[in-house]
């Protein structure tokens, strides 16, 4: 802007004194041009710095959008190079957004957390309070916002702003995921029920996102639920009606939700039950000298008290025992889970004791005993001496189904029929044993055959 000079006409011969009416244009002129220096300044600063369109709630940081003439070349405004990539992090980790800016010049970036309308940070310098975030720069380009020890409430999006007009910003996600856990006071301890009650176990999991829970046997074994096998139920809860000793064990409540780690917890189901009894042979059979060994098997819980007594009550071997070596009486019990295996060795058994044994289990809930029945047997032989010896049967059928019919006197019998009586004094009625007997049998009745009849004849 031009401003007109202004001559003044002052005498040469004397000098005089300005008057008012000179000074006032003189100070009016004077402000005018310094108010269109202050404008073009001005002008000047605001195309060089605008302000960022932030909505935060900062009250030290509120900043509004000025309407500000449009930018001359777009060429060199400053670009957002990349989109900011989305970041999953679990909890407890740290976090990195990274914001790529291109001929940034001295334009600033911000970053600022949307959901929650905060400035975080303006160019280098950290606005937010929080002290897990903090701020670095590569080569004025990248410009990273770092987030320590995530946690849930660090989950959203997050803007990174230039302060272009119109503002420019890219915008991206932190997932903050979180691995399952129990809720103790939600899950259910180890457990002592009686057979045939109802059982319900629960186990409460917490997680991002939703864990999802399981319940399994730790031996790997089905379950028996709602009338089926099944070697997994799903859900929380796992509800068992008419609970056996079957079900009896440990259980195992595991939940997963993709993020490592997955975790389990360990119940142990107890059932309670009196005891039962069970003897593979109740019939034992032994000769003199022999070793013999009687079995019970029990099934208890609370475990069983296990002894023998011998038929007159006289206990053998007392409970409490697992393995009892004696002159006369070896006792051994071995136990799997509910199950008590239950041997009495008998050492060289004599006349003494034949007779009958109890095997008796008690617990807190009964009792029962079993009965096994010791009987001697022969002892076996080693050898089978000859023998000449002729044994005599006792009717003649048998001789006869054997040897055939033997012949007999005149007029035995009322009708001269064969009898069936026993033979008389003069007929030979045998019954062989052996070899040599049957061969002297044999010669015996070749004479009765044809000797005897000759001298008849005579």
């Amino acid at each position: 802007m031009s401003l007109n000079r202004v001559v003044l006409a002052v005498p040469a011969t004397r000098a005089s004194k300005p008057s008012l009416g000179l000074i006032l244009p003189l100070l009016l002129l004077l402000l005018l041009l310094l108010s269109q220096l202050l404008v073009v300044e001005a002008s000047v600063e605001g195309r060089q710095a605008r302000n960022f369109q932030f909505y935060g709630k900062n009250s030290n940081h509120h900043v509004s959008h000025d309407v500000s003439t449009p930018e001359e070349n777009d060429s060199q405004m400053p670009i957002l190079a990349e989109p900011i990539l989305n970041v999953t992090v679990s909890v407890g980790r740290d976090a990195l957004l990274a914001c790529v800016v291109d001929n940034l010049r001295n334009y600033k970036v911000a970053w600022v957390r949307v959901d929650t309308q905060t400035i975080l940070s303006i160019h280098r310098n950290v606005i937010t309070q929080n002290p897990r975030i903090s701020l670095s720069v590569t080569d004025h380009r990248t410009w990273y916002l770092h987030i320590k020890n995530v946690q849930e409430i660090d989950r959203g999006w997050y803007m990174c702003q230039v302060n272009t007009d119109p503002m420019r910003s890219r915008s991206g996600y932190l997932q903050v995921v979180v691995p399952p856990s129990f809720v103790t006071k939600e899950t259910s301890t180890d457990m002592v029920v009686r057979e045939a009650s109802n059982v319900t176990l629960t186990c409460k999991a917490t997680g991002y996102p939703e864990p999802y829970v399981m319940w399994q046997r730790e031996d790997s074994k089905n379950i028996n639920y709602n009338g089926e096998s099944v070697d997994v139920v799903n859900g929380e809860v796992l509800h068992i009606t008419k609970i056996s000793r079957l079900h009896m064990g440990a259980y195992l409540c595991i939940a997963a939700n993709g993020v490592p780690p997955r975790v389990s917890t360990r119940v142990v189901l107890k059932v309670q039950f009196p005891p039962m009894l069970s003897i593979p042979n109740q019939l034992e059979g032994a000769y003199i000298g022999q070793d013999v060994t009687l079995e019970c098997h029990t099934e208890a819980y609370p475990d069983s008290i296990n002894y023998w007594t011998t038929e007159h009550g006289t206990m053998i071997v007392s409970g409490n025992y697992r393995s009892v070596v004696g002159d006369k009486y070896e006792a051994e019990i071995t136990k799997s889970g509910y199950n008590q295996y239950m041997k009495l060795k008998i050492r060289n058994v004599g006349p003494e004791d034949f007779g009958s044994y109890k095997c008796v289990a008690q617990n807190s809930l009964g009792g029962t005993d079993g009965v096994i029945k010791l009987d001697e047997i022969p002892a076996p032989s080693t050898t089978t001496p000859a023998s000449n010896h002729v044994t005599y049967s006792i009717r003649k059928n048998d001789y006869k189904r054997e040897y055939g019919m033997p012949s007999t006197r005149p007029g035995e019998g009322d009708d001269g029929e064969d009898s069936d009586d026993l033979p008389s004094s003069g007929a030979l009625s045998l019954a062989p044993t052996s070899g040599p007997e049957v061969a002297f049998s044999l010669f015996l009745l070749l004479l009765s055959q044809v000797l005897v009849p000759a001298l008849a004849r005579r």
